[in-house]
């Protein structure tokens, strides 16, 4: 038994991790001016790596706390800032490691097969006091999560309280590493008012849940919205009945959580 969780762990350090690190100091530093850092402002780097966001925030008056599993990168990122008294280097597992109790924002190349599970660390708690984001990523992440159309769960639930964009697209060639696709900046800024308040996104998120599980959206939501509520949502907010989840987009969601809330409906209730 012991001998196969020694091989186990060998072969987890042996598999090739998806971080690909920018090239380019000028390239970074463009990323950080795009997502418009101010002095003084808290700044995670997430998957720091070899410090080249982390570089170009502290340049920018950034207080900087640099993430990063790996302990070989963060020695030599600490090597490297030692002398920075704004760059906290953080070694540690951002899917376990707690977040700054104060609001802060992320400049971040992320690891591209953490991509979606460090989203949902960031995004999924409202208790989580994240300002924005602007996040490399593969480009098809990117385009998929700033997709107003056809609708995805997580797309839904996140856009209730934050807008996702992609901007600039970045060629695999500035990476090192060269990954096998592009990347981009998924942007993700806080909504001036939310579609759904904090304390109603639980019940809101068990209904986009509820709806994605079977089409037509009419079928799937029938033991959670009353047949005439459907409806009239259905008229108001243009969507035929037939409609599948994927056809409405947050404001539409966000709309017929309103109309079921208001008329009571099971579907706001904890199962169970």
């Amino acid at each position: 038994m012991a001998g196969r969780s020694a091989r186990s762990a060998r072969a987890a350090r042996s598999r090739p991790r998806s971080q690909h690190f920018l090239r380019s100091p000028r390239l970074a530093a463009a990323i950080v001016a795009d997502a418009q850092v101010s002095p003084g402002e808290l700044v995670l780097d997430i998957g720091a790596g070899s410090g080249r966001l982390t570089a170009a925030l502290a340049d920018r008056g950034a207080r900087v706390h640099a993430i990063e599993l790996d302990p070989g990168w963060a020695g030599r990122l600490r090597e490297r800032f030692a002398a920075g008294a704004t760059v906290v280097v953080v070694e540690a597992d951002v899917l376990r490691a707690p977040f700054p109790a104060e609001p802060f924002r992320v400049v971040a190349n992320l690891p591209f097969h953490l991509t979606t599970a460090i989203l949902r660390r960031l995004l999924d708690d409202a208790r989580v006091p994240l300002l924005r984001a602007d996040v490399l990523v593969e480009w098809e992440v990117a385009r998929k999560r700033a997709l107003c159309w056809p609708s995805t769960l997580l797309n839904v639930v996140w856009g209730a309280r934050w807008e996702l964009d992609a901007v600039p697209r970045i060629p695999a060639a500035c990476f090192e590493p060269r990954p096998d696709a592009d990347a981009g900046v998924l942007r993700i800024s806080r909504r001036p008012e939310p579609l759904v308040l904090d304390g109603d996104l639980a019940a809101f998120r068990r209904l986009v849940e509820a709806g994605f599980r079977r089409t037509p959206l009419r079928a799937a939501l029938a033991a959670h919205v009353p047949a005439r509520v459907f409806k009239q949502v259905g008229r108001e907010l243009g969507f035929e009945p037939s409609a599948a989840a994927r056809d409405l987009d947050v404001h539409q969601w966000a709309a017929l959580f309103a109309a079921v809330s208001r008329a009571g409906a099971r579907s706001i209730e904890r199962e169970g």
